[in-house]
């Protein structure tokens, strides 16, 4: 009976959801289409091997997914520092930006449904899902949002319009890929990283709800990377980290930071796109490799995430392109 009563629930939010669809009207939107020569260079990157040329001559006239970045609990250390370094770096900076106060970086004290309903209505607006970069507090956020996707707090999240701020009535989009509605629950983000993320900030911050799902990472992922230290007072961390590990079928790597770096310096980014030693070091860069020898004479610090997290932003911007083209051209065929 209880099982029924479930059913039956979950068949009327469908129902609901639909309707609110309807009466929202249609929003099928994607990416404008791109000269056959400049869609031909970007189909023939390999998005594991991208090289600065690549980015600046080819990747840059594709569009990019949305990136949103989350800082930390602190109102001081922001993610601003990290934007720039990403659009120094050859990322659009209009893709960066909160489209209605123009900021590189978001509070992590808000509504993980709020958030997860803005990813669904950014795909549906932009054609591509957002990727997620948390620091700290902001880590938190993302992985919650990850199982806030996943449905882990409710059957139904709201689309949520980043524009004006609010919820718009209805739980589904209209999936710019297949131009049929599906709802908000079950959307999967391509990339998240969370940085320097521990427990100890959750128990003194009553997130209880977070505790057990911290280091889990639900399948509303396909690629997650999660960056702390051995040893960080500020997220509870004296002598390692637990590992992040997936539930399913989630890619989870977990990168341990150079005792040199510091927890709240992490978002400082931006010199190492302006050196060109260190803008070098990162474009050789790839997670798995033998990494080259750090730049003398350079300033070092935040070096190793932020490589990390462009190799990893880069790819999935190429991956994105060329799907976006792909999907055009079979929408194209007769």
């Amino acid at each position: 009976m209880a099982a029924s009563r479930t059913s039956g629930r979950g068949l009327l939010c469908a129902l609901a959801a639909g309707l609110a669809l309807m009466l929202a009207g249609p929003r099928p939107v994607a990416p404008a289409p791109l000269a056959p020569v400049a869609a031909a260079r970007i189909l023939a990157l390999d998005p594991a091997q991208l090289s600065e040329g690549d980015v600046r001559d080819v990747l840059a006239a594709a569009p990019a997914p949305r990136i949103v970045l989350l800082q930390g609990s602190l109102a001081f250390v922001t993610m601003e520092p990290f934007g720039d370094y990403l659009v120094a770096m050859g990322y659009p900076a209009e893709q960066i930006r909160h489209p209605r106060d123009g900021t590189l970086s978001q509070g992590s004290f808000g509504s993980s449904a709020a958030l997860a309903g803005s990813l669904a209505w950014y795909y549906e607006h932009e054609g591509m899902m957002p990727l997620l970069i948390g620091h700290s507090q902001g880590g938190m956020l993302a992985i919650r949002t990850l199982h806030e996707l996943a449905g882990a707090f409710a059957e139904a999240i709201p689309v949520w319009n980043p524009l004006t701020g609010a919820p718009e009535a209805r739980t589904a989009i209209v999936d710019p890929r297949t131009g049929e509605a599906r709802p908000v629950v079950g959307l999967t983000v391509p990339y998240a990283a969370a940085l320097a993320t521990g427990k100890l900030p959750r128990l003194l911050l009553g997130q209880w709800s977070m505790l057990a799902r911290l280091r889990r990472i639900p399948d509303t992922v396909g690629d997650f990377t999660g960056f702390s230290f051995a040893f960080d007072p500020i997220a509870g961390e004296f002598g390692g980290a637990d590992p992040y590990v997936a539930t399913g079928s989630a890619r989870v790597r977990n990168v341990t930071l150079p005792a040199a770096y510091t927890h709240i310096g992490l978002p400082d980014a931006p010199r190492l796109a302006a050196d060109a030693r260190t803008r070098a070091w990162i474009d050789g860069y790839a997670p798995g490799a033998p990494p080259a020898p750090l730049p003398e004479g350079a300033d070092t610090s935040n070096l190793l995430h932020a490589a990390d997290i462009w190799y990893s932003i880069k790819m999935h911007w190429c991956l994105a392109a060329q799907q976006a083209i792909r999907d055009r051209h079979a929408g194209a065929t007769p």
